[in-house]
């Protein structure tokens, strides 16, 4: 993968099953997910129905990443209450980790709950997902263990939370609606 740069915007309805594809393939190669969540995990095409589908996509058109955007009330929040939003669902292919899209897909989430008038932007991850963990606290996320939670016997989800009040978290995404960005790597902090 020699991408300089990647863009994140909304997938368009084209793009879902790739983004979709692109979460399994994550969750699936670092051994995070199996059975029918996996399936779950591909169908992007669904969350795209009552939450927000971005994707990472690399200047030749590559969908190389991809995470749900949810408010309270969609079926896809799961934690989140009114004047919050949370995302669900990050990954970007293997073959693309170190580019920066995981941090442009973190970023485009802030600039949209920011869009949207939320305080707080909260999540909710893996134990194990340890990358994942340093990569939202270099972007200010605190983790709030009286959130966590067992949403199935045998797996616990560690909860973070990213207050968004004042100019804490001023946009990192690019100009305009906050709907689309880009990032070059090095200057975003994404595990390698």
């Amino acid at each position: 993968m020699t991408a300089a740069r990647c863009a994140v915007r909304l997938a368009r309805a084209d793009e879902l099953d790739a983004a979709g594809r692109a979460v399994r393939s994550a969750y699936e190669q670092d051994g995070h997910a199996d059975g029918g969540y996996l399936g779950t995990l591909a169908d992007a095409r669904d969350r795209s129905r009552d939450a927000e589908v971005a994707v990472a996509v690399t200047p030749d058109g590559e969908i190389i990443g991809s995470v749900t955007f949810a408010l309270p009330g969609s079926r896809w929040a799961e934690r989140s209450t009114p004047g919050e939003a949370e995302f669900r669902m990050l990954g970007v292919l293997p073959s693309a980790r170190g580019l920066g899209a995981g941090g442009a897909l973190v970023d485009w989430c802030v600039n949209r709950a920011h869009q949207l008038g939320c305080h707080r932007l909260i999540l909710s991850t893996l134990p194990q997902m340890a990358p994942a963990h340093r990569l939202y606290t270099a972007r200010g996320f605190a983790r709030r263990p009286d959130l966590d939670w067992a949403p199935e016997d045998g797996v616990l989800l560690l909860c973070y939370i990213l207050e968004l009040d004042g100019d804490a978290a001023a946009s990192t995404s690019g100009p305009g609606d906050g709907r689309s960005g880009t990032v070059t790597p090095g200057t975003a902090s994404e595990p390698a």
